[in-house]
């Protein structure tokens, strides 16, 4: 049985970690789109027109948390998929986005390879 195409949003003001990352994405075989934003307001109105089945989220945003982000992804569009992506990968972080919801949480700095793995496992 085939899997059906999803469509990833990734939040992150890093260019770099998004330029690395959406070459990865796109050799998933069921993601089809990719879309990004730069801080949580983007990512916000993202959420509201696209309805992606999954997020990319990086706690640090420039405007607000990726924190607050998650919490509102999972208050009112609780069928997304979120794969937390941070530096900020201690105990304490990844105990915080598990309890509201994420999915999966990645050090940037030395999992960024595993995201293929991962989300198609998710998909």
């Amino acid at each position: 049985m085939k899997k059906e195409k999803r469509t990833v949003l990734i939040v992150d003001d890093s260019l770099l970690i998004v330029e690395r990352m959406i070459p990865i994405l796109e050799e998933i075989e069921n993601i089809s789109f990719v879309v990004q934003a730069g801080s949580f307001r983007e990512g916000l109105e993202v959420l509201d027109t696209l309805n992606p089945d999954m997020v990319l989220l990086d706690i640090n945003l420039p405007d607000r948390s990726g924190i607050e982000l998650l919490r509102i992804i999972r208050e009112k569009h609780t069928e997304i998929i979120v794969l937390m992506i941070s530096n900020q990968a201690d105990d304490y972080y990844r105990e915080i986005c598990r309890s509201l919801g994420a999915r999966h949480f990645l050090d940037k700095s030395k999992d960024i390879d595993f995201i293929p793995e991962v989300l198609s496992a998710a998909c």
